[in-house]
């Protein structure tokens, strides 16, 4: 396996891990999965934007502190805590525009 390769390979994990963080927080929140334990639709919602918030920014601390194969593991985190950053941003974006359209 070449340098070239591991760190594609560490870039796919930081990725696969922040995008199953995610996906596992929308399953649980559509299952109603945490409900005995006292969850509501805002805990879920909180999870989401910190799983989201933190694998951007634990992504961006790694790529610059990190060694080399790490570094390629921060970038896929980072590019996955964004991509969640902005599904939020665009999720809120919605809910104020559908907020002012259907107030009368």
């Amino acid at each position: 396996m070449t340098e070239t390769d591991r760190g594609r390979l560490a870039a796919l994990g930081g990725f696969a891990t922040t995008a199953v963080l995610l996906v596992l927080t929308v399953v649980a929140f559509l299952t109603n999965a945490l409900r005995p334990l006292g969850w509501q639709g805002g805990e879920y919602a909180y999870s989401f934007v910190w799983i989201a918030l933190g694998s951007a920014i634990a992504g961006l601390a790694v790529r610059v502190a990190a060694p080399a194969p790490w570094r390629s593991a921060g970038k896929g985190m980072a590019i996955a805590g964004t991509a969640g950053v902005v599904v939020v941003i665009t999720l809120i974006v919605a809910f104020i525009w559908a907020w002012s359209s259907f107030s009368g």
